[in-house]
């Protein structure tokens, strides 16, 4: 039995007595620890892949921050590498594939990834749940299958997106078959997270806001339904698609459990939108480097605002690696301590 399941009560609509909290990128530069960690391995890939310097990170934020859940530290890339696509991370710069997918002979050559060929993922969670010694949740992830795809096609980060988008209008059929074997792929991942000891999943379509509404539904949402359907009945499972809040609704259809939000919805409006699902969010990262006192009132306004039942409390998306580590435990205890 776990001491703290705030997280999992809050994500099944159970009664809490105050509103969990975590953070998006807490294992990461933020934290000296991590950054202390981080310089054991020789490049980022290879700290991904270490399943002990990924558990050592994924609890430093429970310890230090005082967070009810921890989160996996891994990366939403390492499906397509997986399914044969491998990448590299450029310090500073991002994610760079040497090679892209363009034809239909490149998809046809990608294989359907299992839960196998992730051991190293699956050996950080084992090794995590252990550390953690059942005090909170751990939270496994994966990223949507169009932000994959959309890495995949691109070869690296982009403020557009367009191979990507121009992937999708020219050739929607093998858009289609790529998202297919992806979304497959991701299935088996997270089903093997789950018997490693995941306690929760987290779905991140961090591109979806390059999308119209129409390619959303039709490139990204669907597929993250079905990635929903298969796993919603073993452990719960928040959907966060940035910058999509006119999906709300359409989202709350899904089998998901937990709707993330990004900072740029009000939180009374996403509430009338949600079907009573639980909202995850959705302070500003960037309230982070005001004053103590602006922290502290803006958070208890949203906080009031969501209210303390099926509510978790997060930011609209990760921490920045500059914010003062001060400044974030500050969040994390005025969550902790507020009185609604």
């Amino acid at each position: 039995m776990l001491k703290n399941d705030l997280l999992l009560r809050a994500a099944l609509g159970k009664e809490v007595e105050r509103a969990p909290v975590w953070l998006m990128r807490q294992a990461g530069r933020v934290l000296p620890e991590y950054r202390a960690t981080r310089a054991k391995a020789k490049n980022f890939v290879e700290f991904v892949k270490n399943p002990e310097l990924a558990a050592e990170v994924t609890v430093q934020p429970l310890d230090i921050l005082g967070v009810d859940a921890a989160i996996i530290f891994s990366d939403i890339l390492v499906i397509p590498e997986a399914m044969g696509l491998p990448y590299g991370m450029i310090e500073a710069k991002g994610p760079l594939f040497p090679k892209t997918i363009k034809t239909a002979s490149d998809i046809d050559s990608l294989k359907i990834a299992e839960a196998s060929d992730l051991k190293y993922v699956m050996d950080a969670l084992t090794l995590t749940k252990k550390e953690l010694d059942n005090r909170v949740p751990l939270i496994g992830f994966a990223g949507a299958p169009f932000t994959i795809l959309a890495y995949m096609i691109e070869g690296s980060g982009s403020k557009t997106f367009s191979k990507a988008k121009q992937f999708l209008y020219t050739q929607p059929n093998l858009a289609h078959h790529l998202l297919q074997k992806i979304t497959d792929s991701t299935i088996n991942y997270l089903k093997g997270q789950i018997q490693a000891g995941a306690d929760m999943i987290q779905l991140f379509d961090s591109w979806a806001g390059v999308l119209s509404e129409k390619m959303f539904y039709e490139f990204s949402l669907r597929y993250m339904a079905q990635i929903t359907e298969s796993i919603s009945s073993i452990v719960p499972v928040t959907v966060f698609a940035k910058d999509a809040h006119y999906a709300i609704e359409k989202i709350a259809l899904t089998n998901c459990n937990t709707i993330g939000l990004d900072w740029t919805i009000d939180p009374n409006a996403a509430r009338k939108l949600s079907h009573g699902k639980t909202l995850q969010g959705n302070a500003d990262p960037c309230l982070l480097y005001a004053d103590d006192q602006v922290i502290v009132e803006e958070t208890k306004t949203m906080l009031n605002q969501f209210g303390k039942q099926k509510y978790i409390c997060n930011l609209g998306h990760g921490l920045y690696p500059d914010l003062d580590k001060a400044k974030v435990k500050l969040f994390v205890d005025t969550v902790k301590s507020h009185s609604y």
